[in-house]
């Protein structure tokens, strides 16, 4: 009897500090994160409507990895905010950083990529297809909230453009954080949803636990 609450209670401080490394991992590297209650604020607020076509679309009218200052460009200030630890100003050259959509630790920057969290052709169907190049750059090299994450190449060209409906984190801890940050950066920019996408991130949102 004794050896079974030992384990129990061993089991439950596994699940507990489990916990803690999401609650950490999901907040320390991105600043912004709303909560659960006004991520569904977010959420509900976004308006649903069917997506525009990709007509006229490429990456170049969305300029990214812009200049910084100090050398340094967007992407490589994102590989030193989510970074454990690195090595090298611009370019970092090694480092430690955990990819949050699969669970994989890697130590060197050429096997991440730094994921727009709506990519660019998402933007472009859910309405930045109006904006001006200005603004489209803006989106893109956007680091003042929950917009852009360093993770592993595979997990990021896993997901492509794909939206909630039809591309997940592999990591089923990682939901939370993923819906709270896509809601929010639709949120920020004003973008549209479609319906599938919309039930695709309240299931994700439900497993938030605050």
């Amino acid at each position: 009897m004794l050896k079974k609450l030992i384990m129990f209670v061993f089991a439950l401080l596994i699940s507990f500090a489990a916990l803690q490394f999401d609650l950490q991992t999901a907040s320390a590297f991105l600043s912004g994160t709303p909560s659960k209650s006004a991520a569904q604020s977010q959420l509900n607020s976004l308006t649903v409507k069917s997506e525009s076509s990709m007509s006229g679309y490429s990456r170049e009218k969305f300029p990214h990895w812009s200049s910084q200052g100090g050398g340094c460009d967007t992407r490589q200030l994102v590989l030193q905010r989510d970074a454990d630890y690195y090595s090298g100003n611009c370019p970092v050259t090694s480092g430690k950083w955990y990819s949050y959509y699969d669970g994989v630790t890697v130590y060197s920057p050429s096997e991440l990529d730094i994921d727009h969290m709506v990519p660019l052709a998402e933007a472009w169907r859910s309405g930045a297809s109006s904006w001006t190049t200005d603004k489209r750059e803006d989106f893109a090299n956007d680091l003042s909230g929950p917009r852009l994450i360093a993770v592993t190449a595979s997990s990021n060209r896993s997901k492509g453009d794909q939206d909630p409906s039809t591309w997940k984190p592999t990591r089923y801890s990682a939901h939370c954080g993923y819906a709270k940050w896509w809601i929010n950066t639709k949120y920020e920019w004003n973008l549209s949803l479609q319906s599938s996408e919309k039930s695709g991130l309240q299931t994700m949102l439900n497993t938030c636990h605050y």
